[in-house]
């Protein structure tokens, strides 16, 4: 077993093909194919459909630890790097979508005078596919919501954020300063989808407040949730950063629409993932002390996000 035949092996996977993997690797089909075969022939079992090109069950075992393993080499790199004064490497920083659009930005521009030569790779996906990715190997850390049920993976938190409700001014609620969640009991609310982190956060507050919140519509996606609140359709729970990335180009909330405090409801989790097993190398240490270095200052300009307790 070599290095070559595990490149090979997640380039199939990435590309979906022999021919692809080949490109990507700047190599021959014939190369790819002879690193495939010797490696199925070292370890007794096929790795790869022919017929699809899409990895078998033992394939995609086999490519977690592949991932792995360069991630490794890669963190060697940029360890010996370290030691020379200069930190050098790409990272992959896996977040999510609410989260990423404003932290971001600020990780860029401070990466950019403290590391020039660090390379953010970043992925935007829900928290569970992060987690997924993160314990396969497929990156180097991610912010996700917490609490993540993923065994592999070590956590500690960020900060929090305000779960608002966003409502019409025509809406008979829309008079109160502040609601509890009682308040909102029969309201016909369009809701995050069923087994959701954040759906169940809202139901077991509501089971706590000893009522139960009337779902007219259950959307999977903050930002179709808002759009859709923000069309007409009701009222809508969301947290607060949520409405930072407004649809159609809005840098406001539309004239007609505003935001209520809710009692009753908790505070919505946001923390930083890393797998339990390996070192992270020193360019993914460099980008986790400079998010948690600019978090903090951002925290402090607004009231709706809070330091988490660490």
């Amino acid at each position: 077993m070599d290095l070559r035949q595990l490149a090979a092996l997640v380039a199939i996977a990435d590309s979906g093909s022999f021919s692809g993997a080949a490109a990507s690797l700047h190599t021959v089909q014939s190369n790819i194919s002879g690193h495939i075969k010797r490696l199925e022939r070292e370890l007794g079992v096929v790795l790869v459909d022919r017929q699809t090109g899409r990895l078998t069950e033992e394939g995609a075992a086999v490519e977690a630890r592949a991932r792995a393993v360069q991630a490794e080499l890669e963190a060697i790199v940029a360890d010996v790097a370290a030691l020379r004064a200069e930190v050098v490497g790409s990272v992959r920083l896996g977040m999510i979508a609410t989260t990423a659009r404003w932290l971001v930005p600020l990780l860029l521009d401070k990466l950019a005078s403290a590391h020039p030569a660090v390379r953010l790779v970043t992925t935007e996906a829900t928290s569970s596919a992060l987690g997924v990715l993160l314990a396969a190997g497929g990156l180097d850390c991610a912010v996700v919501n917490l609490p993540l049920s993923t065994p592999e993976l070590k956590l500690r938190p960020l900060f929090d954020e305000d779960i608002v409700l966003l409502i019409s001014k025509d809406h008979p609620l829309a008079v109160a300063d502040e609601l509890h969640i009682k308040d909102l009991e029969g309201v016909e609310l369009i809701l995050p989808a069923p087994r959701t982190g954040f759906r169940q956060e809202l139901d077991e507050a509501a089971h706590q407040a000893g009522m139960t919140l009337y779902s007219k519509a259950d959307i999977d996606g903050l930002r179709l949730l808002a759009t859709l609140a923000l069309r007409g359709y009701g009222p809508a729970l969301l947290p607060a950063t949520t409405l930072w990335d407004l649809p159609e180009g809005l840098s406001d909330l539309p004239e007609g629409y505003c935001t209520i405090s809710v009692d009753g409801l908790p505070l919505r989790h946001v923390g930083m993932a890393l797998r339990k097993r390996g070192k992270p190398s020193a360019s993914t240490q460099a980008v986790i002390a400079v998010l948690e270095s600019v978090v903090p200052q951002y925290l402090a300009t607004h009231t709706h996000l809070h330091e988490a307790a660490r």
